[in-house]
């Protein structure tokens, strides 16, 4: 485990110095990108109808409010609540 862990290391460092970048930068790039694999990959059960927003969202870590960011982002259709304006007399 070691091992691979060092190994992974060097490999980081021996990236980010051909990208002039820092290692942290590296990290966050990465860190962007499988979170944006997994959000793909839950739209696809999202358009489906396989999960439900409390699903996605609890898998993802994220709020429902930033879920629908990226559904009006991607150009998803999905419905939306509204609070109503009702009063009564």
């Amino acid at each position: 485990m070691k091992t691979k862990l060092s190994k992974l290391k060097t490999d980081l460092q021996s990236y980010a110095e051909e990208a002039n970048l820092t290692e942290l930068q590296v990290i966050e790039k990465l860190k962007d990108y499988y979170f944006n694999k997994k959000v793909t990959e839950n739209l696809k059960y999202y358009k489906k109808g396989q999960k439900k927003v409390s699903e996605i969202t609890k898998d993802l870590k994220i709020s429902p409010r930033k879920f629908y960011a990226i559904l009006k982002q991607k150009n998803i259709e999905h419905s939306t609540y509204k609070k109503s304006d009702s009063t009564q007399d």
